[in-house]
């Protein structure tokens, strides 16, 4: 089922209160995931093992003008809920199964486990891929054992397409607007998951340098996607 642009905008589901891990690693590397406050100063203590970080943000408009990011296009469709079950990205070769994750004891956004470090993880309190907001998705880069699902997000380049099909079976079609690093106390949180304007997907992973220890890496590496099309069963 798809509605007009002009259709009225959910409320907003309640996002998470304290920044926290998003993967906490004592044997392997870790990729990591974010968490928000409240409108303010969000820092994620650690992304996918034990690093990467959040904080805050412009609000919408965002600047499409700096840093070679494309502006997405002015008509999309918007989809009912209906959650995610498969991603893929063909540009960098990702086809993975996607599981519903929430937040973890300390309120941070859990990630898949490490057994399952090839899968990625949907944020269940957010909107589902298709509808206005945010639609986030959590996986790791790396473990001591290899890659993992996200390992090659840094690779994405504006333009590319990511295909998410959904438990209704219809399959959600959005392209990359920009791929972007931030330190774990520089996230623009408004930016990363405050926006309902339109349906848009941000998948999140662990970048930049593995400092190790309580850290783990210095970045979090963030791509930002808006809804273009959409195809039926």
């Amino acid at each position: 089922m798809v509605r007009s642009a002009t259709a009225r905008r959910p409320r907003r589901v309640p996002r998470p209160q304290h920044p926290g891990v998003l993967a906490r690693r004592t044997a392997a590397r870790p990729p990591r995931s974010w968490t928000g406050p409240l409108a303010v100063v969000l820092v994620l203590i650690g992304v996918f093992a034990t690093g990467a970080g959040l904080g805050q943000s412009a609000s919408w408009p965002w600047s499409w003008l700096s840093g070679g990011n494309r502006e997405p296009p002015r008509d999309f469709p918007v989809l009912a809920p209906s959650r995610p079950v498969r991603l893929a990205i063909p540009s960098i070769g990702v086809r993975a199964p996607v599981h519903r994750v929430g937040l973890a004891d300390d309120g941070s956004i859990a990630v898949p486990a490490l057994d399952r470090h090839n899968e990625a993880g949907w944020y269940e309190r957010g909107p589902t891929p298709g509808q206005f907001g945010p639609a986030i998705v959590v996986g790791h880069a790396d473990t001591r054992t290899g890659p993992s699902v996200f390992h090659d997000l840094v690779k994405l380049r504006p333009g590319a397409r990511i295909e998410v099909t959904r438990q209704d079976r219809s399959v959600a079609i959005f392209e990359v607007n920009s791929v972007e690093h931030f330190d774990k106390a520089g996230l623009p949180a408004e930016r990363v998951y405050g926006d309902y304007h339109r349906p848009a997907l941000r998948l999140i992973t662990c970048g930049g340098e593995w400092l190790g220890g309580s850290i783990g890496y210095s970045d979090n590496v963030v791509a930002f996607a808006s809804l273009v099309d959409s195809r039926d069963p």
